[in-house]
């Protein structure tokens, strides 16, 4: 197997277990009722399934975008020196005179 695909695939199981990890956690501390909506309805299993896939995809992408982000070489920073600043230039702008004199309204 690839080793990219090796990475992909460990990254994205260790994504999702850390959302079965909170998802177990916010049942476990009865976050926003959590706990009577998995436990004591009927249904219950399809929201923790729910709540498990849904994190699963968000923790399962960060996993893996930090690792991939973890790759780049030390020596990959972007070089200092000098740094050239901008002088802002005037700029004149004569703005048309109005009929009705200074102040009118528009």
């Amino acid at each position: 197997m690839p080793k990219l695909i090796r990475l992909y695939i460990v990254n994205v199981a260790i994504g999702f277990a850390i959302a079965v990890a909170f998802v177990a956690g916010l049942v476990w501390m009865d976050v926003a009722h959590l706990r009577h909506l998995v436990l004591e309805t009927d249904t219950g299993w399809i929201a923790a399934l729910m709540m498990i896939m849904f994190n699963g995809v968000v923790f399962a992408g960060v996993q893996f975008a930090i690792a991939i982000m973890r790759m780049a070489d030390p020596d990959d920073a972007p070089p200092g020196g000098k740094r050239e600043y901008l002088v802002p230039a005037p700029v004149r702008v004569t703005a048309p005179t109005s009929r009705r004199g200074r102040g009118a309204r528009l």
